[in-house]
């Protein structure tokens, strides 16, 4: 067994996952562009703002699914035959019908905030009179999909990355014709738009599943019906795996995706549209990253079942500097865009468009690294320096936000980033690295 530092099948599936991600988003770049430039002209900056802060609710919901993704991706990437292995099925058993429960409390708590008024005292200034319902709404719709997930998870876990990616591709033209029929015929939904996305995002998870269960079949057909067989088919334990990443999800949202309410809060409905058109201009760059990194945790996992050791270096050195040619040349055609989307009514100040370029790097960087710690020991790991970053990023935001308006809080995630991420996990990795030659090399004498 020799060490790896980037073999071809990590660069087909980065790369394929990267070129197909380009021209997903390359397609919804567009038609979102559209889309803002079609609410803003019919509807309002305002009804925009609510638009992107409604929109943006699953973002701070990663937790949602209890960090079941780590169990079924490694499930199914550490298989030989994942069609017909029972303990895959009766791990992806149990991982549904924790969705299940999971998806039923949040449509509850969705209906019960919407009874109590809750929704303005969460969300701030940027919701719209009527918002509350629109939230609700939104909230119990992704709760209501929460269970279908499990398709794009189990397409990573066969390294099928590339397909559950273009499958996104139609999330983009749904949005844009729900939004634009309203304007076709008159419809006064100006409160209502961010509903849109919700239903566009439960169509494209159940396209995924469907995908999956094909590529899976028949086992997808046999969880089907084992998952109300409680007792008959009882499931295996998956909180050893989902614990530490739950926990992750729990503290990477109030860390990092809370910018739009701590905006909200403590700025204007300018400096919130401001930061809304920010992240959808950065955001192509950030989920190219993404969608880029995830092919990589297949790989790793797979190369730890094999007992191969697979190095991150090289990717972190290829991803980070890919993060700043993209960050780059997003920030040089942003206040273009920025004019184009919103016909002049929002500006992206030179400020924002370099806090992205920032954390957009950061990003890339930290990606490598983090899909080779998706193993139990590399998850625990990274339990504390998660929950580190909620202090550094809020109190940094709320010292920031007030004197740079939505950069500030870009620039204190970012400097979370880097003191809870890039280098712990950095000094993590290269003691693991160490701690697994010196057992392959014990072994091997």
């Amino acid at each position: 067994m020799t060490a790896v530092a980037t073999n071809p099948v990590v660069l087909r599936r980065v790369g394929s996952a990267a070129v197909v991600k380009v021209a997903v988003m390359a397609v919804t770049g567009v038609l979102g562009l559209l889309t803002s430039r079609l609410i803003i002209q019919n509807f309002g900056v305002e009804a925009y703002a609510q638009y992107g802060l409604l929109a943006s609710l699953p973002s701070l919901l990663p937790f949602a699914d209890l960090g079941l993704a780590a169990v079924i991706i490694n499930a199914v990437a550490e298989a030989d035959d994942p069609r017909t292995d029972p303990r895959t099925r009766r791990t992806i058993v149990s991982a549904v019908r924790l969705l299940l429960g999971a998806g039923a409390v949040i449509v509850a708590v969705a209906m019960l905030l919407t009874i109590l008024g809750a929704w303005p005292v969460i969300l701030g200034a940027g919701l719209m009179p009527g918002g509350d319902v629109v939230a609700g709404s939104c909230l119990a719709l992704f709760g209501i999909s929460l269970p279908f997930t499990i398709g794009p998870r189990l397409l990573v876990g066969l390294g099928r990355n590339t397909t559950q990616i273009a499958v996104q591709v139609i999330t983009a033209p749904l949005i844009l014709t729900m939004i634009a029929l309203c304007v076709a015929f008159g419809v006064p939904a100006g409160g209502y738009l961010a509903v849109a996305t919700y239903l566009a995002s439960v169509v494209v998870t159940a396209v995924a599943l469907v995908v999956a269960a094909r590529v899976l079949s028949p086992q997808l057909g046999a969880v089907a019906r084992d998952v109300p067989r409680l007792r008959s088919v009882p499931g295996v334990r998956v909180i050893d795996m989902a614990w530490p990443m739950l926990i992750q999800m729990l503290a990477l949202p109030i860390a990092m995706q809370t910018g739009r309410i701590l905006v909200s809060h403590m700025g204007a409905v300018a400096a919130l549209a401001e930061y809304n058109l920010g992240y959808q201009i950065f955001g192509i760059a950030l989920q190219t990253i993404s969608a880029a990194g995830v092919a990589l945790w297949p790989i790793y996992a797979r190369a730890r079942t094999e007992g191969r050791i697979e190095t991150p270096w090289r990717p972190t050195l290829w991803f980070l500097l890919g993060g700043l040619v993209i960050a780059t040349t997003m920030a040089a055609v942003a206040p273009w865009l920025a004019a184009l989307v919103s016909g002049g009514e929002v500006t992206l100040g030179p400020t924002m468009s370099a806090a992205f370029v920032c954390f957009v790097a950061l990003q890339a960087a930290k990606y490598p690294i983090g899909m080779y710690m998706t193993d139990l020991r590399g998850l625990r790991f990274q339990v504390v320096p998660a929950l580190s970053m909620i202090p550094i990023a809020l109190v940094g935001s709320w010292w920031l936000i007030p004197l740079l308006g939505g950069a500030g809080n870009i620039l204190a995630v970012s400097a979370a980033v880097v003191v809870c991420q890039v280098v712990p996990n950095l000094a993590y990795v290269r003691r693991d690295l160490a701690r697994r030659r010196e057992l392959r090399n014990a072994g091997s004498s």
